[in-house]
């Protein structure tokens, strides 16, 4: 970790053995994402509506659903803040150690945060306050998606892209 916090310290100038780390991890963490979007889109719905009646409770494919109890929300945040903060704090970094420009790293760091926080505040919001939040929910998920996206391509295109300095010091 002290290597993140040496200026101008970039992921295609790490060791074989922390590049292989690293790549393990952004692995798992598309399979985590993977999984996000299947229970997304196949369990809630892709859309406002489907994730309204999932929430707020309903009809769902001609069965009819409960509400999303406040024990179930909270479980929910409990488990994703913590998780989710970690695998975002990781990523963040892996992205900031790389050679993309500094305005898409900040972006790619607002707009994940924007997706996650939206994320956690979504399903309440649309439990308790409108099912119109429903919509917001389809922001943060796309903000989520492209935001982690991102987390994953440029510190992958840059270990192993991208000649570290020490390589381009001696061509």
């Amino acid at each position: 970790m002290r290597a993140f916090g040496s200026p101008g310290y970039l992921l295609s100038d790490a060791r074989l053995e922390v590049r292989l780390v690293y790549t393990g991890f952004l692995v798992l963490a598309l399979v985590g994402m993977a999984t996000m979007a299947l229970f997304q889109v196949k369990a809630i719905g892709p859309g406002p509506t489907q994730i309204a009646a999932y929430v707020r409770g309903g009809e769902r494919d001609g069965a009819m659903t409960f509400p999303k109890t406040f024990r179930e929300l909270i479980e929910l945040t409990h488990f994703h803040a913590f998780v989710m903060g970690l695998v975002y704090l990781v990523m963040a970094h892996l992205v900031l150690a790389t050679s993309a420009p500094e305005a898409v790293k900040r972006l790619v760091i607002v707009l994940a945060f924007a997706g996650l926080a939206g994320d956690l505040a979504g399903v309440w919001l649309v439990r308790y306050v409108s099912e119109s939040f429903a919509y917001a929910q389809v922001l943060s998920w796309l903000a989520e998606w492209l935001g982690f996206s991102a987390f994953v391509y440029y510190p992958l295109k840059e270990m192993w892209f991208r000649e570290g300095r020490v390589a381009r010091a001696t061509n």
